[in-house]
């Protein structure tokens, strides 16, 4: 059944906890997909994961389409949700509202997701206003980088954390169907999971969340450079795509690769005719 932004808040409502994942190309979002989880989230992390950049910040409103629309195509099930990425929606509310429409009539988004609190909240009601749904995101978010002094847990103290669940009224409040809860204490999304009817996702925001996200080459160990603290390795795919590599390399230098059931034949009276 197609995920929407309905079955997201009938989740909550019926305490059944919501999956995520990133995905970024065609041949991922199929697998993804067909396993099963609620929605796909095409992150600006590609800046990161795809890119090789320090940060998402140089990720563009164009690369977000490009790579939605192929995620599109392979994830029939999962609700698909864009990012809109660093200075697409901090101008105006215009600004925001007509880059959240080409995430959508052009990459095929079914949600947009956009950073920030009170400071974003008539750029939230203009989009959902637009028909364009809405995830939040509050936290350590990652555009903000610059102004945080790198990538640091939010919400440690009593007044950010207070700032936090205001911040989370508020994006409901403006109309956004749920929300990301990145890098902050598990303590503190708990007690905005329950301030608000909307589903909270967590990533670095403890098991009380409604659900969870994570970006999936960091969930499949496919990176060992620096494993973020909250994440979970559910394989190490590195490691053997990096095996299955050199036995290829090793097969071509010895010969041994491509054997005779991988060759394709001609008949015999029309080789002869070659020479």
């Amino acid at each position: 059944m197609k995920n929407t932004v309905l079955t997201f808040k009938q989740s909550k409502i019926d305490g059944k906890k919501l999956t995520m994942l990133t995905a970024y190309d065609y041949s991922m979002a199929k697998i993804i997909d067909e396993s099963g989880v609620d929605g796909i989230l095409i992150g600006d992390s590609l800046g990161m994961v795809v890119k090789g950049e320090e940060d998402t910040l140089s990720v563009t409103v164009e690369e977000i389409i490009y790579h939605t629309k192929a995620v599109k195509r392979g994830a029939k099930n999962a609700l698909i949700v864009a990012d809109m990425p660093f200075l697409s929606y901090h101008v105006s509310k215009e600004q925001a509202i007509l880059n959240a429409g080409r995430l959508v009539k052009e990459g095929g988004a079914n949600a947009v997701k956009l950073e920030g609190g009170a400071n974003v909240i008539e750029q939230i009601r203009g989009i959902v206003n637009a028909q364009i749904p809405v995830m939040g995101h509050l936290g350590l978010t990652p555009q903000s980088v610059n102004a945080f002094g790198g990538f640091k847990v939010q919400g440690k103290s009593e007044e950010t954390a207070k700032k936090l669940i205001e911040d989370a009224k508020l994006i409901e409040e403006a109309g956004a169907f749920a929300i990301v809860l990145e890098g902050i204490p598990a303590k503190v999304a708990e007690l905005i999971t329950k301030s608000v009817s909307i589903p909270t996702i967590g990533i670095g925001a403890g098991k009380e969340c409604d659900g969870q996200i994570l970006v999936y080459q960091d969930m499949l160990g496919m990176f060992n450079d620096f494993i973020p603290k909250f994440v979970k390795q559910y394989a190490n795919i590195g490691n053997v795509m990096r095996e299955a590599i050199n036995s290829y390399i090793m097969e071509v230098q010895n010969d041994t690769f491509p054997e005779e059931k991988h060759c394709f034949k001609i008949d015999e009276n029309e080789l002869n005719k070659l020479y």
